[in-house]
């Protein structure tokens, strides 16, 4: 694994101290260039890292010429296709370590408007972790099947149900995290690899006491390139919010037994 770019981060602007978006990649030659010019017009002094998992359709490439024309872009390579959080996973660690104060997720497949990510950056002044949700008033989606939204809906019912989550749309993919409160996370523990990996790491900044908003975006589905969403990453998600859940409530069940036996101690 090599990166392209490692020079220091940018001075504090007006959107905060060091803003860095992180896009994982895998077969997205068709829509990166364009995603990364509407960022920088969007947040001209934002730093982009492209993630990509040796990208058969050479996207890797066209990361590495855009990164050569320009400081803003690096490129961190991986040897071969390894999901979404341990791309996520990855870009988060070299980010800390170049001293970014605000780390991005976003899509390189135009499905999040890089023109909403200034609110997420206003509001993330205030909180630890900020959401670009499309189920809190104000958010939408468009152009999506009707299946993939009632799935996705259902997913964020099922985590909020189980985990007892508050949060409206834990699976969002369009966030921004303060750096404080990724290092607040053992991100070396985080082993999702699919789209949970969104759950889980809201699920960890809430149980972490880590101050968690919504903002509402709006949600374009893709235009160019195919869907990562498979079978197989439905069924992580719903075993792993499953057993998270299972261990929580036996967590809850053994803290009322012990602060029962404990009351009953001193009476």
């Amino acid at each position: 694994m090599t990166s392209v770019g490692d020079d220091p981060p940018p001075e504090e602007g007006e959107t905060g101290a060091g803003v860095v978006v992180i896009i994982p990649t895998y077969n997205e030659a068709l829509t990166l260039e364009k995603t990364i010019t509407r960022l920088q017009g969007a947040v001209p002094d934002a730093h982009s890292l492209v993630v990509d998992d040796g990208s058969p359709d050479g996207t890797g490439e066209l990361a590495d010429m855009m990164a050569d024309r320009d400081s803003r872009v690096h490129v961190l390579h991986r040897d071969k296709k390894q999901g979404l959080g341990p791309a996520y996973v990855a870009g988060f660690q070299w980010a800390l370590r170049q001293g970014y104060g605000y780390l991005v997720e976003m899509d390189a497949d135009g499905s999040h408007q890089p023109e909403e990510l200034p609110a997420l950056l206003d509001a993330a002044r205030g909180a630890d972790l900020v959401l670009g949700s499309r189920y809190v008033p104000g958010g939408r989606v468009l152009n999506w099947p009707r299946r993939r939204e009632l799935l996705s809906r259902g997913a964020n019912t099922y985590a909020r149900v189980v985990l007892g989550l508050k949060l409206r749309d834990a699976t969002s993919g369009f966030r921004v995290c303060a750096a404080s409160s990724l290092r607040t996370i053992d991100l070396a523990t985080v082993a999702s690899q699919g789209y949970c990996f969104q759950i889980d790491l809201a699920w960890r900044a809430v149980r972490a006491g880590l101050r968690v908003v919504e903002v509402p975006i709006t949600f374009v589905e893709r235009e160019q390139g195919e869907s990562k969403m498979g079978a197989d990453i439905v069924r992580e998600a719903f075993v792993r919010v499953t057993q998270w859940g299972a261990r929580h409530r036996m967590q809850q069940v053994r803290s009322k037994v012990k602060t029962s036996a404990f009351r009953g101690e001193r009476t």
